[in-house]
């Protein structure tokens, strides 16, 4: 559409007849170009930019036939009738070639005529050129269409294709946009900085003024008026009164007035506030020089916020002003506080009036609260006072009865993180575990079967389940035991009851141990249709009570043996219980006797597996009974173990001759070693 507007208005502008607004720029060819030109041609072009712009052409190519003074074909460029230029030409060496320079026309106008005799003698393309519109500086210029006399009385500013007028300082422009006259209502000056100067200054003030300026920037910054050394306002001296007649007085809020006048500057006046007013007055009579002054403005200052206790402030500045902000951060170890509230960061800013908009808070040593109690242990504090950052506590357990695994880290430090921690940021509080395998008489001897009484304390690792079926149990941790399959089938699904830590079982002060699951090994051979037992094979059975019980000198577990101890002849061990005794079925007293191993023993017309061992005393008679079954056969035998030795249970009673005590036979032993991997995973998992 662009292009078809500048077609027509060309086309109208050929014949004389365009109303269109002239445009900025366009393009002018030869007839035909890029072809050859015909010959004995003329043709002309009226080309215009708008008023206010002088019009500027530039050749891109000119290929014109040569000759003397462009007598035979030519391009004339005229401005107002002015020839501005002829030429002709192929090369920009040629003479009469207008090369790549512009061509800029006095005004907004300007004609090219292009003419051609009726004969070349080589082809020629003719011309292109391109016109543009140039803004003229009226402020400066003295082309032919600007006027001999300034465009404006005292400030001229070019603006594109025209120009303002503007006037100094106590002046206003007339109605003819031109001419500048006297004004000095003043006005509300905002910006930060500036200059203000009497009225037609540096010549004299005009008499009769009254001009009021008035300062007032944002809240938060203060004014500072800077007169200059060239100050002189009349002073006459009337009953010791001075500046009657031409005065400047400044007004600050809150502040006593003052006048100036006389020929001392002010100087540097600091007002301390935002807004500020002048008045300046010249009556009819008298003469004064007048004054200039810059007003420049700072921003408020606010107090220095100093040093915060275990803590820090920045930025760090020489002073702090209208706008600036701060932060406080404490160091390592503390916390920052509003009053009694914790907050997570602060920041606060410097206002207008010069105060901060929050006080500070405070940095406080944080603590890591009250430890964690230790089941079965207790925490006692190392250094330090009121778990406060970087204080050490450590726990310990109730030995002898309980111990931590070894190599564990049990002192812990307050740290930053507000967590109770080792060296190496663990926060985990290992659990005491019981100490098995420990009594507190190891000088003993007898037997179980017409066996000796135990002392109290002796084997404390011996339960008894007093009612039907009678028997034994060995507690091997502090919740959990271990007994012969046999003599809990069938009660999986019941709740029994051991008692432990006695050595009589009608004693008051037993500790009553009561199950919450009852788990026999999966391979267990249970009872047959006929009521008879098939085999002992994996007579095992593991017992999970219902509450941890606190182990004490007198109820304390045995260790289970090591999984590559061998059954070795006639090696010495100690089986325990309240079971049968000679003359009675039942002992009330827990009565123990040493028994040996041996490789191979009566079977009784029994299957023997590896899964069981026999062991008996064929010199003394010691044996276990009915009603020991499912108790402890331990190693070493009391009376053999040295200080340091701990005593594990190698074998439960499992089976043997109805004859109790015969020297001909020995009673069976489930082989506890066999199933460690049982024993662990199955109290893992449960």
């Amino acid at each position: 559409m662009g292009e078809i507007h500048l077609i027509i208005c060309l086309l109208w502008a050929f014949v004389n007849v365009c109303k269109c607004e002239p445009l900025m720029f366009g393009e002018v060819t030869s007839p035909r170009y890029p072809q050859p030109y015909s010959t004995d041609h003329q043709e002309q072009w009226d080309l215009e930019v708008p008023q206010g712009y002088q019009i500027q052409l530039t050749f891109n190519h000119l290929d014109i036939e040569p000759s003397p003074n462009c007598y035979y074909d030519s391009l004339l460029v005229l401005s107002n009738e002015k020839v501005l230029g002829k030429f002709c030409g192929r090369n920009s060496t040629d003479t009469f070639h207008p090369g790549h320079k512009h061509i800029l026309a006095p005004g907004n106008r300007l004609q090219l005529v292009f003419q051609t005799d009726d004969s070349n003698h080589e082809s020629h393309l003719g011309f292109s050129a391109f016109y543009q519109a140039i803004d003229i500086d009226e402020c400066s210029s003295t082309s032919v269409e600007s006027k001999t006399d300034p465009p404006c009385s005292q400030i001229c500013l070019n603006t594109l294709g025209s120009y303002l007028c503007a006037c100094h300082h106590g002046f206003q422009l007339k109605s003819d946009q031109r001419t500048c006259i006297l004004d000095c209502g003043g006005g509300v000056y905002s910006e930060p900085e500036g200059t203000i100067f009497s009225p037609g200054y540096p010549d004299p003030s005009p008499l009769d003024l009254h001009c009021l300026y008035s300062i007032s920037v944002q809240p938060g910054f203060t004014v500072t008026l800077n007169f200059s050394q060239t100050f002189q306002i009349e002073q006459v001296y009337e009953q010791e009164q001075a500046c009657l007649f031409h005065w400047l007085q400044v007004s600050i809020p809150e502040k006593k007035t003052q006048k100036f006048c006389g020929n001392t500057s002010p100087g540097i006046l600091f007002t301390g506030a935002h807004s500020v007013q002048l008045e300046y007055h010249t009556d009819r009579h008298g003469q004064s020089q007048g004054w200039s002054l810059q007003y420049t403005t700072h921003r408020v200052e606010c107090p220095n916020p100093g040093q915060i206790s275990n803590g820090r402030v920045t930025p760090k500045f020489p002073q702090y002003l209208f706008r600036d902000y701060i932060q406080v951060s404490c160091e390592t170890g503390y916390k920052l506080m509003m009053g009694e509230k914790e907050i997570k960061s602060f920041m606060t800013m410097c206002q207008s009036n010069g105060q901060w908009h929050l006080n500070l808070p405070e940095c406080r040593i944080i603590d890591c609260g009250n430890p964690k109690s230790l089941q079965n242990g207790a925490v006692k504090a190392i250094s330090g006072s009121n778990n406060q950052y970087l204080s050490v506590i450590e726990y310990h357990c109730n030995e002898p009865y309980y111990s931590f695994d070894k190599n564990l880290q049990v002192r812990y430090t307050c740290t930053s993180d507000r967590k109770w921690t080792t060296f190496d940021n663990n926060d985990i509080i290992p659990p005491c575990l019981p100490v098995c395998g420990m009594n507190i008489d190891t000088n003993a001897g007898g037997r179980v079967y017409g066996g000796k009484k135990a002392k109290l304390g002796q084997i404390p690792w011996q339960l008894l389940h007093r009612s039907g079926p009678r028997g034994g149990a060995s507690l091997i941790s502090d919740s959990w035991a271990i007994t012969a399959a046999h003599v809990v089938d069938g009660y999986e699904n019941t709740n029994m009851t051991f008692i432990g830590g006695v050595i009589h079982e009608k004693h008051t002060d037993s500790v009553i141990l009561k199950t919450k699951k009852i788990i026999i090994h999966p391979n267990y051979n249970r009872v047959g249709n006929d009521g008879h037992q098939v085999n002992y094979d994996h007579d095992i059975a593991l017992i999970k009570m219902s509450d941890s019980v606190t182990l004490g000198p007198n109820i304390r577990p045995v260790c289970l043996p090591k999984p590559d101890e061998p059954i070795k002849e006639g090696m010495m061990g100690t089986v325990s219980g309240f079971g049968g005794i000679r003359g009675a079925s039942t002992s009330n007293l827990l009565l123990y006797g040493g028994v040996r191993e041996y490789s191979s023993c009566d079977t009784f017309g029994m299957p023997v597996t590896d899964n069981m061992f026999c062991a008996g005393n064929d010199i003394d008679g010691i044996d276990s009974c009915q009603g020991d079954s499912g108790g402890p056969l331990f190693y070493p035998a009391l009376g053999q173990a040295s200080k340091d030795q701990r005593f594990e249970v190698r074998g439960i009673v499992s089976w043997g001759p109805s004859k109790c005590g015969h020297e001909s036979f020995k009673g069976y032993y489930t082989k506890v070693k066999n199933y460690l991997d049982w024993i662990k995973e199955t109290m893992a998992n449960n």
